[in-house]
């Protein structure tokens, strides 16, 4: 089949593996609209283990956000993510979402949406509200819809349900998604600290859960940056920082066997000797000493993203 475009429909759609790769529990977050709250909440510890041990989960997208449908199958749709770059295809990240969750649209309209002002969504959740002020639905923070007017306590937003509204105070506006201001990295930390406490999720991208790439990934967007979406490819961009050298915002990256083997985690350096990271299934986003825990002898590279 022809490559088509496509735009997430619910607060955040999980990326899996392949179709089968969705369980029974999974069910409320493969449904229209989604229960990513249900879904997490519902999963128990080994449920939650099993997405990475299991290879189940890929990703996660936010509501209103491309991509390029290349297959379908057992109501999911195969797609590339243009925004989360991975050596697993050049055109972007793949894997499997339910077809439910996606409204098709044309290339050239989603071209053109790119051109508009954007809104940002800042808070951990705000919710979408149609014209009548009904509640559509909850959106993650770092959700990004165009804009295409301005009233007096809203924003009218072009989402994947037609026209909609955000709250003013809810959200940061650009003059378009690729102007984007770039902040230093102490901006990431100050971002970063405000998820503290919150529950690792494998695959995770939303304020309902990240892993630790996703953690990355997401605080330097919310500051101007796109980079890869998994570690691996992260600590290969960037510019290489030496550890005496290190500043808040940079990225720490770890390896097995003291750091010689495969790598296996990232953190955003915190200043004080300190990463913030979402370590592992079971764990909360945390700052941690480094020295002294086993992180220490692992830490094998250092990037850095952000500008002055």
């Amino acid at each position: 089949m022809s490559i088509s475009a496509a735009q997430v429909n619910v607060t955040v759609a999980t990326l899996w593996t392949e179709p089968a790769s969705v369980r029974a529990v999974d069910q409320k977050a493969i449904q229209h609209p989604v229960n990513a709250k249900g879904w997490i909440s519902g999963l128990t510890a080994e449920d939650k283990k099993a997405l990475l041990d299991e290879n189940r989960v890929q990703s996660q997208l936010l509501y209103g956000e491309t991509v390029y449908i290349t297959d379908e199958q057992q109501g999911f749709a195969k797609v590339v993510i243009p925004s989360q770059a991975s050596k697993k295809d050049s055109r972007g990240y793949p894997g499997w979402i339910p077809a439910v969750q996606l409204t098709k649209a044309e290339n050239e309209d989603i071209e053109e949406l790119h051109q508009l002002p954007i809104a940002r969504v800042k808070e951990k959740s705000v919710m979408l509200f149609d014209k009548k002020g009904q509640e559509i639905i909850p959106l993650s923070f770092n959700t990004l819809l165009p804009i295409s007017q301005e009233h007096d306590h809203f924003w009218e937003v072009i989402t994947p349900h037609g026209a909609a509204f955000l709250k003013k105070e809810a959200v940061t506006t650009y003059p378009s998604i690729q102007a984007i201001p770039t902040k230093n990295g102490q901006s990431i930390v100050r971002e970063a600290e405000r998820f503290t406490g919150l529950e690792y999720l494998w695959g995770g991208m939303s304020s309902y859960g990240y892993d630790c790439s996703g953690f990355s990934y997401t605080m330097l967007r919310a500051n101007g940056y796109i980079i890869p979406r998994d570690a691996s490819d992260q600590a290969k961009s960037g510019l290489h920082i030496e550890k005496e050298n290190v500043q808040p915002g940079d990225l720490l990256f770890f390896a097995y066997e003291e750091g010689k083997g495969t790598l296996h985690h990232v953190g955003i350096y915190y200043g004080d000797g300190k990463m913030i990271h979402s370590p592992t299934p079971g764990k909360k986003i945390e700052i941690q000493t480094i020295q002294g825990s086993f992180y220490e002898k692992e830490w094998c590279e250092t990037r850095r993203y952000w500008k002055e």
